[in-house]
């Protein structure tokens, strides 16, 4: 019986310092897995600094390892699709460059996988490394995205997870360019199940994501998977209406009876500032939402590749051609298009 095929795939930006250690951690695991054939792809998010040069050393030693090397920086979710794209066969694992999420978890997935899951993700029970204003906003956008959104997306849970072939296969047919990776696992469906796990500091180097990130990546998360905020200023605007109403019926009426003295300049400042404020964040949402629809419609690709290096094994051969003319390491691909 021929072994089942996985691929780790792991997106790495500026990552020169926690490769070298995280790599011998993930070669023991894999090869520990008792009938699994276990590949690695890296992807190179356009770093800035010896990131690709250390990918290439870990390829060059390592006839398992497969490198991708975007053209930029393209941003995580983009470089994780690229990933996702190049693995050719079998079932995939992601897993962050920095070595917070443990590798040596991985058998504890690909059982819950052997047991017919097709997506095991991990749920992070302890966050070290990270200060409470980080945990605390964290905790607080899952929450929030999960009572908004009408697709599960499961509190506390990253990319750290398995994917079975036909789920890979499924995500790989959402093409929208803004991507928000968690809420795209959680609509694909299929059987899923929770993996806790104690979630460690970084090995080296310090986080990519400051709080305007997270900030921006919670944005992208909320409108990408809710129409909620569009809702809710419907509704604020009706009561707004309603309150305004109600308001202009007491100036009439205390006129009509005490007379019409000039008066209520600061009144009239705070309702006018009160209902530009509405109008403002009504309009801002809107255009949050327009802005997406401006972007799918230019078609752009989701990334561009640099070079491609497949994994130096006997049924590897070139990978097919995903959306573009190439030669063998891949200078002119783009990311896939699927009708």
């Amino acid at each position: 019986m021929p072994a089942e095929r996985l691929t780790v795939v792991i997106a790495a930006y500026n990552e020169a310092a926690s490769l070298p250690l995280l790599h011998p951690r993930l070669r023991a695991v894999l090869d520990a897995l008792d009938g699994i054939e276990g590949r690695i792809l890296y992807v190179d998010d356009g770093s800035s600094d010896a990131t690709w040069a250390v990918l290439q050393a870990l390829a060059a030693a390592d006839p398992a390892v497969g490198v991708l090397r975007l053209s930029r920086n393209f941003g995580k979710e983009a470089a994780l699709t690229a990933g996702l794209d190049f693995v050719e066969s079998g079932a995939v694992m992601i897993l962050d460059a920095d070595g917070q999420d443990p590798p040596e978890l991985i058998p504890e997935f690909v059982a819950l996988w052997r047991q017919g899951y097709d997506n095991v993700y991990g749920t992070r029970r302890v966050r070290d490394g990270e200060g409470w204003l980080k945990r605390s906003t964290a905790a607080m956008f899952y929450r929030v995205i999960g009572r908004l959104s009408k697709t599960p997306i499961p509190a506390d849970t990253g990319d750290f997870r398995l994917l079975s072939p036909r789920a890979l296969q499924a995500l790989g047919q959402l093409r929208e360019r803004h991507r928000f990776m968690k809420g795209l696992f959680g609509w694909v469906g299929f059987r899923r199940v929770a993996l806790p796990y104690h979630r460690h500091a970084r090995m080296a180097g310090h986080s990519q994501f400051g709080l305007w990130r997270l900030w921006n990546f919670a944005l992208e998360g909320i409108t990408g998977f809710s129409t909620a905020p569009l809702r809710v200023t419907t509704y604020l605007g009706l009561a707004t209406a309603g309150f305004a109403f109600l308001f202009a019926l007491w100036v009439v009426g205390k006129a009509a009876l005490y007379g019409d003295r000039v008066a209520g300049w600061p009144t009239m400042m705070v309702v006018i500032l009160f209902l530009g404020g509405v109008q403002l964040i009504a309009l801002g949402l809107i255009g949050e939402y327009l802005g997406r629809l401006y972007e799918e419609s230019k078609q752009r690709p989701l990334y561009l590749v640099d070079t491609w290096q497949a994994p130096f094994v006997a049924d590897s051969g070139v990978h097919p051609n995903v959306g573009g003319q190439r030669d063998g390491h891949g200078t002119t691909a783009v990311g896939r298009q699927v009708p």
